[in-house]
């Protein structure tokens, strides 16, 4: 969606806060011992005190309120009867809706002790995020954003799981510009545009370039031994930097 309006702009300002608080409470609870489904019920009624919707159960029917995943899953993860021990590496998305707009947001997070390799992909990950936000701004070509997550991730010797990008978000979860790919790909022409709300999610990967569905119809796991990070925010592109909308409070 494009912001249009002051109205736009604080109901997404509303929506925006919830996620971004669930997704810190979340990383709050991690420990050793706590189920993936446990973890989601927290996030599940935090995100209802506060009225918003979970946006993957309201849009794709997805079996859970948070998507979970854990260290060799790359994303969608289904929260259930996993139990997180200690030294895992652990990825929540938070994507929810309040009042018709829809926020996304997500985060990996290493339950101690941090093993070299995980903190590696999470550093890298975090870097190649806050690079990519400097190259989002109206007038600059998408491809800008895959360009900066592509060279951290290099720098450092790891990969970028390319079939999995970033997107539009704001009116629904998924939304204009679509595929916003994790690498440059020279053949992408499209520009920023000023209101523009998007998510930048790099994911960063110590040796894969794709994600293979596991067979329960949502999970999205890489090769064996392989593991990846990432961080998401969702933004409002202007002239200059972005609005970064789900910086916790």
């Amino acid at each position: 969606m494009s912001i249009t309006t002051e109205k736009d702009l604080e109901s997404l300002r509303k929506i925006v806060k919830i996620v971004a608080r669930c997704l810190q409470h979340m990383h709050s609870q991690l420990e050793p011992g706590i189920t993936t489904g446990e973890l989601d019920g927290i996030g599940g009624k935090f995100l209802d005190f506060h009225g918003a919707r979970s946006a993957p159960k309201l849009t794709y029917n997805f079996p859970g309120f948070t998507c979970i995943s854990v260290n060799e899953e790359a994303a969608h993860g289904i929260p259930g009867s996993r139990i997180l021990r200690a030294g895992d590496l652990v990825n929540i998305d938070v994507s929810a809706e309040l009042d018709g707009y829809f926020a996304d947001t997500g985060g990996s997070a290493i339950i101690p002790p941090q093993s070299k390799l995980y903190l590696r992909i999470c550093t890298a990950a975090k870097k190649a995020l806050e690079n990519a936000m400097i190259e989002a701004r109206a007038g600059a070509r998408i491809n800008r954003i895959g360009h900066a997550i592509e060279t951290e991730a290099l720098r450092n010797g790891l990969t970028v799981i390319e079939n999995l990008g970033s997107h539009g978000v704001g009116r629904a979860l998924h939304e204009e510009p679509g595929f916003i790919a994790g690498y440059y790909d020279k053949r992408d022409t499209r520009i920023l545009k000023k209101n523009q709300v998007i998510t930048i999610e790099p994911f960063i990967s110590s040796g894969a370039h794709e994600v293979f569905e596991n067979g329960d119809g949502w999970t999205l796991i890489t090769k064996p031994g392989t593991f990846t990070a990432q961080y998401e925010h969702t933004m409002v592109i202007t002239k200059g930097k972005p609005l970064i909308m789900t910086l916790p409070a």
